[in-house]
């Protein structure tokens, strides 16, 4: 099934409010580590692909690089550029998405996708990411995942509850995985980027009610618009 065709940029916009506040932000160990790994030095451009309100571009930036995000929803652009100006950060936002990727400013020693790469047409993504990365340079795709212990029982509660009130309108995507889906590692060794190497970090964090619930609305499959009256 061809990601186009279900393309819908505004898909997050009632998520908004709750992405940046209750999102998990990426630890600054691991950017460290994959600032190190990658061998980006101060000033290098960095694109951050699908960047919602910014998590990983404020993180490169504060670690020197000049970052460019790009995201599809106007409300994510408008509070990275909000906040870059109140921090001072070189980040330049942009809408614009996988489908139409801005060429300003290439080449990108890095191009960091967190928890988007699944939305695009990856097979395309990458062609076309292959134009704007040079050889010395990278992809990499940053997502979260919860140990089964049980302090984290209550991710595996929304989970349930994402199944049972938010899926049904995301039935393509489980379609899409069930009929030969093949796995981004699969499609990264047959791409451009064939040398794939992972790193990762554990971080303890003390959640709330509240928290829980934010993150949830931040959520596709949860998110405010999805859940209508049943939120």
């Amino acid at each position: 099934m061809n990601a186009s065709q279900h393309y819908d940029p505004r898909r997050f916009r009632s998520t908004v409010p709750y992405y940046a506040r209750f999102r998990l932000p990426y630890p600054d160990s691991l950017i460290a580590r994959v600032i190190a790994h990658v061998g980006l030095a101060t000033g290098d451009r960095v694109m951050d692909l699908g960047c919602g309100p910014g998590l990983l571009a404020f993180a490169f930036a504060r670690a020197g690089m000049k970052v460019l995000a790009v995201d599809p929803e106007p409300g994510m652009i408008e509070i990275v550029r909000a906040a870059a100006a109140d921090a001072g950060l070189s980040v330049e936002a942009r809408e614009g998405s996988s489908f139409d990727l801005p060429v300003e400013g290439a080449p990108f020693a890095l191009v960091a996708m967190g928890r988007s790469f699944h939305w695009m047409d990856r097979e395309k993504a990458l062609r076309d990411l292959d134009a704007l990365v040079p050889p010395t340079g990278a992809l990499a795709f940053f997502d979260d995942d919860h140990p089964r212990t049980a302090e984290n029982a209550w991710r595996f509660a929304l989970r349930d509850i994402a199944d049972q009130f938010g899926r049904s309108a995301s039935h393509h995507i489980v379609e899409s995985r069930s009929a030969g889906f093949q796995t981004h590692e699969s499609l990264l060794l047959n791409s451009a980027f064939p040398r794939l190497e992972g790193l990762s970090t554990f971080v303890r964090r003390e959640l709330t009610a509240d928290d829980i619930v934010g993150l949830g609305f931040s959520l596709s499959t949860t998110s405010p618009e999805r859940l209508g009256a049943r939120a």
